[in-house]
């Protein structure tokens, strides 16, 4: 039984060193496979991104404000009549350029012609009133002239030549009073002419006529208003601004040796319309008003802008350029360059290692398709404008230059950062 046992064990450990030869063959003949395999090769290195880039150079640049501004004409006259009527006639088409002194509207002239009749009627009866009293005032002289010597020599009674001289006061007194009622005639007489002239309502100015408020066959007095002309070339501007604003513009003129009031061209201005199209014609500031306005901290400056043609209109909007100051060392970067994450803006940087370096910067205001730099990035930093997707922190760059980075237009302090 014991030689039994010890031949089945002898049979197990036969077949446990089978196994682990098989094993070792297996594991021999696999590295031996895997010698034989040929090794892949290595990656090359990444190439340097071909990037274009901008040097950072410190210029000067012209800071301007920018400011909401209301069209109007640059004197408003409001038409309305001198005299009580019915309107007969209109003489003027609305809308129409009209001269100062030009008729626009008529009224009916009958009852005022038919006092200026009377009033003539009355010049004329005292004018003669004036003739008699100076004819009754020839025969007192005359009466005075022939009793005088007679009285002298006593041959009329001195009461007579008394009588004929107090008939001669009273007859030049008479000529005096039909004198004061020819000029009081007279005066009624240039009054009723006046009141005919006012049945022709006439443009106080020289402008555009607005649309009629009443028609032919209305009856209209002196409170009645009919139309507005206003003088439209050149035109106004009403616009507000900051008092820090309002210095700047003082410091700046007195900076250049103007005046903000008295020198037309020391703050010329730019008008851009509703449409977004940059008006022509520069203005200038017509006045500023005489205080602050408490409330807002703003003050009203009228602008004067020349309005050939006719072109721009009372109630028009738009948006009105001043220079306010210069900044001068400025850098500008390429609006194209900026990347903005989470409310930061950055820019990729070409470092002397020819490598991709992310910085953060602080702007300013924007100049046409740049902004001004205030901070993150020095004089002759290269800013790379293209490829920014492919880009990462120490990306290796292939950089060439591109065109500087140059205001194309005036940065605009109300625009704020980007």
């Amino acid at each position: 039984m014991s030689e039994q046992r010890k031949n089945a064990a002898a049979a197990v450990e036969s077949n446990k060193l089978k196994h682990a030869g098989t094993a070792s063959l297996i594991l021999a003949s696999a590295g031996f496979l895997a010698g034989c395999t040929p090794k892949p090769p290595a990656a090359p290195p990444p190439q340097p991104m071909p990037v274009t880039v901008v040097t950072l150079e410190p210029t000067d640049v012209p800071i301007s404000g920018e400011w909401v501004g209301t069209l109007d004409g640059y004197v408003n006259a409001t038409i309305q009549p001198q005299a009580n009527g019915y309107l007969i006639k209109q003489d003027y088409r609305e809308g129409t350029q009209v001269s100062k002194g030009q008729v626009l509207f008529e009224i009916d002239p009958r009852p005022f012609q038919a006092a200026l009749d009377q009033a003539k009627g009355q010049l004329e009866q005292a004018k003669g009133q004036v003739a008699q009293a100076q004819a009754q005032l020839g025969l007192a002289q005359i009466n005075v002239n022939r009793d005088t010597p007679l009285a002298q020599a006593r041959a009329i009674a001195q009461s007579t030549l008394d009588n004929d001289t107090q008939q001669k006061a009273q007859q030049e007194a008479a000529v005096k009073s039909a004198q004061a009622n020819v000029s009081a005639a007279e005066a009624t007489v240039e009054n009723a002419k006046l009141n005919l002239g006012f049945t022709q309502v006439r443009s106080l100015i020289s402008g555009v006529a607005g649309q009629a408020t009443l028609q032919v066959g209305n009856l209209v007095n002196t409170q009645s208003v009919l139309t507005s002309v206003s003088q439209l070339n050149p035109i106004k501007a009403y616009f507000s601004i900051s008092d820090s604003e309002y210095l700047a513009l003082v410091q700046r003129t007195k900076a250049g040796g103007g005046d903000l009031l008295k020198n037309a061209s020391a703050v010329p201005l730019t008008l851009t319309l509703s449409n977004g199209e940059a008006y022509a014609q520069k203005g200038h500031i017509a006045y500023v008003d005489r205080q602050i306005n408490a409330q807002t901290g703003a003050i009203r400056i009228a602008a004067s802008f020349p309005n050939p043609g006719n072109v721009l209109r009372p109630g028009q909007f738009g948006r009105i350029k001043a220079d306010t100051q210069v900044r001068h060392n400025t850098l500008l970067i390429p609006q194209v360059a900026i990347q903005e994450l989470q409310g930061l803006q950055q820019a990729y940087i070409a470092g002397p290692d020819n490598k991709a370096h992310l910085v953060t910067l602080k702007l300013g205001p924007q100049v046409g398709t740049n902004w001004v730099v205030e901070d993150g990035v020095s004089p002759g930093a290269r800013v790379i404008t293209d490829n920014l997707l492919k880009l990462g922190e120490g990306s290796p760059v292939a950089p060439h230059d591109g065109p500087p980075a140059a205001p194309t237009s005036q940065a605009t302090s109300s625009a704020g950062s980007k």
